[in-house]
């Protein structure tokens, strides 16, 4: 039934050890993925990520005439190749329809989401919930590969549902012989209440051995140094980072630590950010999701605390760059 051979696309290319963004809901949207593009210098030897995921989408939308909205979540720039399309859905026909968009719109691969704890997600039986239903789940993989035509196609997963299931759960996926897989490592019960256990990850790799699929570990890697030295001590091939890039679109540039960056400098990439959104997203996203990068631009620093709370109250750009502004010229003098 599974007889679709696994095409590597650009992961055979993918240099180890490697650096990949997450794919995180009103995160790692077209602009912020632009900025970390820039500030991150990809392309550059010292620069990364060595791959850009988009935002998760639902391959049921995407499969329905509603798709021109969603659309607007995989925007891209070409600066940002390799790029991923991540998808949910429960639906093998869907996912196969969604995935052929995916191909149309010039993505470099798929990335099926089988992680994501969100109730609303689980009750359409995707994202985390395919832990419990693997038959399911290589019907969603095999769709995306006759749909994408091509594409390669990962999953990002966690390590069970109630319990670790490393080996029955991952074992499974990787006898679908995937390019890459990502493993978030914690249950689906444990969210990201507890610390990551990366003392799992020989155990994976010790599951991937001999199938050719390349093993990324995820979970509380705070910076570079830390990610290269959890691929040194487990033997993973790559990192996926997540909550550190919040407000930090320098993170993956091994020449510029967001700390030694002065005030002004982090506050007028802040501001460029807000701009970005706005110019791209404004009219499909609220400007409340900027807040969360504030939180993290606006850190570390005398006058931090109250000036997070003037941005906390903005509504759009232009208030941003007068509270910024203002703030600046305070220390200034």
């Amino acid at each position: 039934m599974f007889d679709t051979l696994m095409n590597p696309g650009f992961w055979a290319k993918i240099k180890k050890p490697f650096f990949v963004l997450a794919p995180l809901a009103d995160v790692t949207d077209t602009a912020f993925r632009e900025l970390i593009a820039k500030y991150s210098e990809h392309r550059e030897t010292h620069g990364g990520p060595d791959v850009f995921w988009t935002e998760f989408v639902s391959a049921d939308g995407l499969a329905s005439n509603g798709r021109e909205v969603l659309k607007r979540d995989l925007e891209y720039t070409e600066h940002e190749r390799p790029i991923v399309a991540q998808l949910f859905g429960s639906s093998p026909e869907k996912m196969e329809k969604a995935s052929a968009f995916v191909k149309e719109l010039g993505f470099d691969g798929i990335d099926i989401n089988m992680g994501c704890p969100d109730r609303s997600i689980e009750k359409q039986s995707a994202g985390a919930a395919m832990i419990k239903n693997i038959d399911l789940a290589k019907d969603i993989i095999e769709s995306a590969r006759q749909g994408g035509d091509g594409l390669p196609v990962s999953v990002k997963t966690r390590i069970g549902y109630n319990k670790n299931e490393t080996e029955e759960w991952l074992g499974e996926l990787l006898s679908m012989n995937l390019p890459a897989l990502t493993t978030h490592l914690r249950t689906r019960k444990e969210m990201s209440l507890v610390p990551a256990h990366w003392e799992l990850m020989p155990k994976i790799m010790e599951l991937a051995e001999g199938k050719n699929t390349l093993i990324i570990g995820n979970g509380d890697v705070l910076n570079i140094e830390e990610g290269e030295k959890k691929i040194k001590e487990t033997g993973c091939d790559g990192v996926m980072i997540g909550r550190a890039i919040f407000g930090n679109p320098w993170f993956f540039n091994r020449k510029i630590k967001k700390e030694e960056l002065t005030v002004e400098e982090k506050l007028k990439v802040m501001l460029e950010h807000t701009r970005l959104f706005e110019k791209k997203l404004g009219d499909v996203k609220s400007f409340s999701i900027m807040k969360k990068h504030y939180k993290a631009y606006v850190a570390g620093f005398d006058g931090s605390k109250e000036l997070r709370l003037e941005l906390m109250d903005a509504e759009n750009a232009n208030e941003v760059q007068k509270i910024t502004e203002k703030f600046l010229d305070s220390i200034k003098k």
